[in-house]
């Protein structure tokens, strides 16, 4: 494997599978990469799936970087915020395959995508940041508040509950949860769906359904930016 990206385009669906060979943590070079699968889906794609490994979607920040001192938080921080933010307007329909525990950021992967299918199976999925110590950002508080159920938003973010697969759908990290066997096929299934809505309307409608959210976040990113490490929560 040359990456932990790998991207197919079946039937003018951009499959990005997310595969780092442990727990899919999102670091500088798989930021990267998805952000440079998102930059050809556009030309060469009408919707875009992103799917983890077995047992694994993503597990949120690389730990690695996340001690290795505020400055370098900050830069990773901000640089998965903005690849957040560009799933979240993203011009195509975007599905997220919850192959498995979806932690931090890989929660709020969840929360940016347009459709989000999960597997059963007794998997966590959820944002722990308080529970760790952690000051929510700006951007994760306003995608939940966008995204989950409002009166499952306090104990989901503010009280850091984690939920399995089935209590994730209620919460509304998920759309649906069906078995792993058939995860894929109806991810898949989905993402043809949408891409047979009508183009430039999915766009415009999805940019003005979202806008205040969207300018919300990127009014406060640079100014939150001080909290990533959380240690000066505001």
């Amino acid at each position: 494997m040359s990456g932990p990206l790998i991207t197919t385009i079946e039937n003018d669906i951009a499959v990005l599978t997310m595969d780092d060979g442990r727990a899919n943590a999102l670091g500088h070079t798989m930021i990267d990469a998805l952000n440079k699968a998102l930059d050809e889906a556009e030309t060469s794609a009408k919707a875009v799936l992103i799917a983890g490994r077995e047992k694994r979607f993503c597990a949120g920040f690389d730990l690695d970087v996340m001690g290795s001192g505020p400055e370098n938080v900050r830069k990773l921080v901000t640089a998965g915020a903005e690849l957040l933010l560009r799933l979240y307007e993203y011009r195509l329909p975007v599905v997220m395959a919850c192959t498995g525990h979806a932690l931090a950021a890989g929660g709020l992967l969840l929360l940016s995508a347009d459709s989000r299918i999960g597997t059963e199976g007794d998997f966590r999925i959820g944002l722990p940041e308080v529970a760790i110590g952690m000051t929510m950002p700006v951007f994760g508080i306003e995608l939940a508040r966008d995204r989950l159920a409002r009166n499952r938003f306090t104990e989901a973010v503010t009280q850091a509950r984690i939920y399995g697969p089935a209590d994730a759908v209620a919460v509304g990290y998920l759309d649906a949860a069906v078995p792993a066997q058939n995860l894929m096929e109806t991810a898949k299934a989905r993402a043809a769906e949408l891409a047979g809505l009508q183009q430039p309307a999915f766009a415009g409608t999805k940019r003005k359904e979202r806008q205040l959210t969207i300018r919300h976040i990127r009014d406060t990113l640079h100014t939150d930016s001080d909290t990533f490490d959380g240690s000066k929560p505001r």
